[in-house]
């Protein structure tokens, strides 16, 4: 009922900001309000799937050799360091503070911010489906598992199984890439556009770059999570603006075999 009571709220207030001034934006409660469902619902089987996943035992671990590693990824197996890890989370926790930063820059985002917000519910959702499925569903060991100076318990430990892909750096690029694109396109002549764009591709690169230090995450993990990660940050707003004619429209979808998040293109 909290989810539902949120949902109406954020599409309620987002409707009646909008009537307020013009917005590059057009949301739909019905539209919007299944996508945020489906987000939601996804991300929770997701984490279930992930919460179910069984340790490794001894006997696997000792079995593991940095010689099976993808070729890309084979530099960083036995990378551990745990003060990278900690600091990866500064940038991961300061770019969702980007959105209200970026409401806050100018009248315009002000008086839309019921629906800037709910379509960065709707971003973030989305990314956190599609991450949690993945992380589920596949099985693959984080570098700080072939390290045998790290204790034993650790890199049994089922968290151990979830390196792909960098869930970390795909959110902090939803949410930077989300505001560079809602700022360019409520400013569309701002000549700070390039320095948000800068700043939106470098703070997810940086959390990349320390997940990687920290043995959390191999380089390939990263650059998929940052590619999903800007890709849908970029993809939710634009599929919304009311100039875009592409026919594009993207909807999280679930069944007994298959979850994920269906894209459509229609000829106009």
């Amino acid at each position: 009922m909290k989810t539902k009571t949120l949902l109406l709220a954020f599409l309620l207030l987002s409707t009646k900001l909008l009537a307020q001034s013009e917005s590059p934006y057009k949301t739909s409660w019905k539209t919007d309000g299944i996508a945020i469902a489906g987000g939601i619902g996804l991300s929770t089987l997701g984490l279930n799937m992930i919460k179910d996943k069984k340790d490794l035992t001894e006997a696997d671990i000792n079995t593991l050799s940095k010689e099976d590693v993808f070729v890309l990824d084979r530099f960083s197996a036995g990378y551990y360091n745990e003060k990278a890890d900690d600091n990866s989370y500064i940038p991961f926790y300061g770019s969702f503070a980007a959105v209200p930063v970026i409401m806050l820059l100018n009248k315009n985002e002000r008086n839309h911010a019921g629906q800037v917000m709910t379509l960065f519910v709707e971003t973030m959702s989305i990314t956190g489906a599609l991450f949690s499925i993945t992380a589920g569903a596949v099985e693959r060991s984080r570098p700080y598992v072939y390290n045998t100076g790290v204790e034993m318990s650790h890199r049994m430990d089922s968290d151990s199984q979830r390196s792909f892909f960098a869930g970390h750096t795909a959110a902090t690029a939803s949410a930077t890439f989300f505001a560079a694109k809602v700022f360019s396109d409520f400013n569309p002549d701002s000549k700070a556009r390039p320095y948000v764009w800068a700043a939106a591709a470098a703070v997810p690169a940086a959390v990349a770059y320390m997940r990687l230090r920290a043995g959390q995450h191999f380089l390939t993990d990263n650059l998929l999570g940052y590619g999903i990660g800007a890709g849908v940050g970029i993809l939710v707003p634009h599929l919304h603006k009311k100039s875009n004619n592409s026919g594009l429209s993207m909807t999280p979808f679930t069944s007994d075999k298959v979850h994920g998040v269906s894209l459509t293109y229609s000829m106009r």
